[in-house]
């Protein structure tokens, strides 16, 4: 239904109005998410002396660590769509940096992420072709269950999407990084547990991991695309009011402006979305109790 304040305009207004919106907010540096990146990234490095030697408990890292890998995507999501610097611009080097860094202690590579995200963006809601389309569940309860029926051995079909997906465009080389990745990350596992350090290496890592990819795909894959029945620019994405606000959501309460226009930043979407909001209303957009 179309408020009373939605614009009466035609196709061609409509989208002229919301690319001057856009343009508004495309182009602005995210010092937010280079900080983040790289900070965060720093964190988790120094996290494993600190608690090793005592100088932090390891109940205090464990709760550190599962902050510091639920924080750890969206950075190398901005570096995704080059929104640090596009190629050929002279921060490149710090685009692909915070992109490949941050993302370490998630234990997934950057060409990887970047990659099937594209096509998620390109496909979203299709069940063939979105790479993400085994996040979908009914309810939030069962998207939890789902995040971890989807990283079983026998039942691992986001991971199949995504090989299944770097296949189809030609760029089956990719799955050797997260294959190193992986093979790096339980071989690092093996050895702290070699050395007596199996419960730090389980508190510090193995378990923080599992909670934030639940975390970063109920909020990235989920709930943003529910019900996810639907295909197309305007209705395969969504806005919705999360209880503990937009941060606890990691800002995907306006993730339909994201897919909208890739390439603003994050700390923008915000405004970008109420500024937009009337035009939204008038595309018949999925804008929830924003």
């Amino acid at each position: 239904m179309v408020s009373e304040s939605a614009p009466k305009m035609t196709e061609a207004e409509l989208m002229a109005a919301e690319r001057e919106i856009a343009r508004r907010h495309i182009g602005r540096f995210p010092y937010l998410a280079v900080i983040w990146g790289i900070g965060n990234f720093g964190v988790s490095l120094s996290l494993w002396p600190l608690v090793l030697t005592g100088a932090v408990p390891l109940w205090a890292g464990f709760l550190i660590a599962t902050l510091n890998i639920s924080l750890s995507y969206l950075p190398s999501h901005e570096a995704q769509h080059d929104i640090i610097a596009r190629p050929g611009e002279k921060l490149r080097w710090l685009n692909e940096l915070v992109g490949h860094t941050s993302t370490i202690p998630l234990v997934i590579p950057y060409r990887f992420l970047r990659l099937t995200h594209l096509e998620h963006h390109k496909h979203a809601n299709d069940p063939a072709l979105d790479p993400d389309y085994a996040f979908h569940a009914a309810d939030p309860f069962s998207a939890v269950l789902q995040s971890f029926r989807n990283r079983r051995p026998r039942g691992a079909a986001q991971k199949e999407a995504y090989t299944e997906t770097l296949i189809r465009i030609g760029r089956s080389d990719v799955i050797l990084d997260a294959t190193i990745y992986e093979f790096a990350y339980y071989a690092i596992l093996i050895a702290l547990a070699w050395s007596g350090y199996a419960i730090e290496a389980a508190l510090l890592w193995w378990l923080p991991r599992h909670i934030a990819q639940t975390y970063i795909q109920f909020f990235l894959g989920w709930a943003p695309h529910h019900p996810g029945h639907e295909k197309g620019r305007y209705r395969d994405t969504r806005a919705f009011r999360f209880a503990l606000g937009n941060i606890a959501s990691m800002g995907m309460q306006y993730h339909i402006v994201h897919h909208l226009h890739p390439r603003i930043p994050l700390y923008r979407t915000p405004r970008a979305y109420w500024q937009l909001r009337d035009i939204l209303i008038a595309r018949g957009c999925d804008i929830g109790r924003l």
